[in-house]
């Protein structure tokens, strides 16, 4: 089967992340947190932040795809992700949301972006997240009661999918794939196939 690294072209101002869907089965594997403020308050304890957190996208992380052109596998690097991580907030794209890669949300933004260091050190940890170096981490404000009850309580929707444009770099020269990320991916993809 086929495993393709999906890249940023340069010079297409067009390709990168577009929006973040809130989506049941994240691609990535990887569901978020729904954050509650602790701060009391007189006799309110434990009032809502509205705040999911989760990872965007993670390195290296074989995503299964079915097209046109039969089965595949799609990664992305680390330097892919610095650079769409970037360009996601540059561009001003942090209040596009959709549910599901269908419907457009409203009042949904990205209010932290971040790139995970140091697996010990980071927020992710302290929430119990797992995730590799390299990892795009947000943090999304739900400012709509709707989008919260009736998809985030309930858990309806459990991580983040993102959405956008990114050029494929088929088939990569092995010289550009070391032996220990092709293991890695080959690992993961056993698993998944398991």
């Amino acid at each position: 089967m086929k495993i393709i690294e999906l890249i940023l072209d340069e010079e297409d101002f067009e390709t990168g992340v577009e929006a973040i869907s809130i989506v049941e089965s994240p691609a990535i594997e990887s569901d978020f947190v729904a954050l509650k403020n602790q701060e009391i308050k007189l006799a309110e304890v434990d009032k809502e932040k509205k705040i999911l957190m989760g990872a965007l996208l993670i390195p290296n992380k074989p995503i299964y795809r079915q097209g046109e052109e039969g089965e595949y596998y799609i990664y992305f690097s680390k330097e892919t992700i610095c650079k769409a991580s970037q360009l996601f907030l540059q561009n001003g794209n942090q209040s596009n949301s959709t549910l599901e890669h269908s419907e457009v949300l409203n009042g949904l933004t990205l209010v932290e972006s971040w790139l995970v260091e140091d697996k010990e050190k980071d927020k992710s940890a302290l929430y119990g997240l797992d995730v590799p170096l390299g990892t795009w981490m947000g943090s999304v404000k739900v400012n709509n009661d709707e989008v919260w009850n009736e998809f985030v309580k309930t858990k309806k929707v459990k991580g983040f999918s993102i959405e956008g444009y990114f050029a494929d770099k088929m088939e990569a020269p092995k010289d550009k794939i070391s032996e220990d990320m092709a293991e890695q991916l080959l690992s993961q993809i056993k698993q998944i196939i398991k």
